[in-house]
């Protein structure tokens, strides 16, 4: 494994020149554009380097893409990113983040659901509910990573900005658990007497509110620390990597939301240390450290959905099924943003404009794919990562590369 990944930094680190030094593209989405241009022409020269072509293979694989990010790079990634969210920006659109992570995802899961099982019944494609579900809730979170530096270049206003940042990071964490819960629901033997309420009910209060509170302990406990070796700026970046390694891996063993943690926590470390100023030597170097750490691992991981793709066997049922897929997870954003958006006062003078922008931003990145991953063949788990994969790639490559015109456009 350790040496896949490395040749995938290495392949990271290059595609992230080229897309810098030429094709000048938001760099998430140059690195996907590169990734699959360099799946096309290993494939179609299998024949004539089948060892090479099978090496490749190999990489992709053992580089493990699930357990890569969810146990490893999705910590960094979430931290990194609460670091600078300002907690009293977020605290006047609680009400919104706090809908769309919860009850928008639950709407979203809802709708996708129930149509793409509908669908699949319809191209004689067996896919239970309950599995069409599971895919409603791996695809129902948002990544808008890849759009949150065009998003602020098309001067959109700074009440949307927030809420489309603390949704992101919010309901990744959300989404993960609404999945875990229908995981029990799929797996239970149909023979158990097991209350699927109280198991699921137990999960949202051990998975969720435990991954919350144990955020605020652990970040209260890095401010903290690094508050009193203030004057030693590398002592700062070891303890705060500890506390997203070494937090992260505790919250699996005490089986509380990692995801919602590292966000939980980073916010709380980012806000007392007043990180956004950037003044002072440790704040310098923690902006520094961390935003290189940011642009790597996001590098990796989409030079990683690229290249992962080959592994999929074409087939034009499961390929319908997913570009139908794709106007249903649009539909179902909408609604699902709409609703609760409806239900609330908000400083945005067009509404409808603001939900328009909150739908076509709301891409679908690496979590989707790394949750369809886990899932086994009883749960119908190919068909599952071959929708999600052509979700993903639509989302990351047509709405990706748009939603800046579209922003400016809307708001012009």
């Amino acid at each position: 494994m350790f040496q896949s990944f490395s040749i995938i930094f290495l392949i990271a680190a290059f595609f992230s020149y080229v897309n810098y030094k030429w094709l000048k593209l938001p760099s998430t989405i140059g690195l996907m554009i590169l990734a699959l241009s360099t799946v096309i022409l290993i494939t179609l020269t299998q024949n004539i380097f089948p060892a090479f072509y099978l090496y490749f293979c190999d990489v992709v694989i053992n580089t493990d893409f699930r357990s890569l990010l969810m146990d490893g790079m999705l910590s960094f990634l979430l931290f990194a990113g609460s670091l600078h969210v300002n907690i009293d920006d977020l605290k006047k659109e609680r009400k919104s983040i706090l809908l769309f992570a919860t009850f928008g995802v639950l709407i979203s899961t809802t709708i996708v659901g129930f149509l793409t099982y509908y669908l699949a019944q319809s191209l004689s494609i067996e896919l239970p509910l309950i599995h069409a579900l599971l895919f409603g809730a791996l695809i129902s979170p948002t990544d808008p990573i890849a759009v949150m530096s065009i998003l602020k270049k098309a001067n959109i206003q700074k009440s949307l900005g927030v809420k489309i940042e603390g949704e992101s990071l919010f309901n990744d964490g959300i989404g993960v658990v609404v999945f875990s819960g229908l995981l029990i629901v799929a797996r239970l033997d149909e023979n158990s007497n097991e209350s699927v309420s109280s198991a699921i009910g137990e999960l949202f209060l051990m998975e969720a509110v435990g991954g919350i509170v144990y955020g605020l302990i652990l970040g209260y406990i890095g401010y903290r620390v690094i508050k009193s070796i203030n004057e030693n700026p590398q002592l700062a970046v070891l303890i705060s990597l500890a506390i997203v390694i070494g937090g992260y891996a505790i919250a699996s063993l005490l089986h509380v939301s990692g995801p919602l943690a590292m966000v939980v926590s980073g916010m709380v470390i980012g806000n007392k240390i007043n990180i956004a100023s950037n003044k002072g030597i440790t704040r310098k170097m923690l902006n520094e450290i961390w935003e290189v750490l940011d642009d790597v691992f996001n590098a990796i991981l989409f030079v990683l959905i690229g290249l992962s793709i080959h592994l999929l066997k074409f087939d034009s049922l499961y390929l319908t099924l997913g570009v139908l897929s794709v106007f249903v997870v649009l539909l179902a954003r909408f609604i699902s943003v709409l609703l609760p958006y409806s239900l609330l006062k908000h400083e945005e003078s067009k509404p409808i404009k603001t939900v328009a922008i909150l739908t076509w931003g709301g891409l679908r990145g690496g979590i989707s794919i790394a949750l369809a991953l886990s899932l086994s063949e009883d749960l119908s788990a190919e068909i599952i990562l071959y929708i999600t994969y052509v979700v993903v790639l639509v989302s990351i490559l047509a709405q990706g590369l748009s939603i800046g015109k579209v922003a400016k456009k809307i708001y012009s």
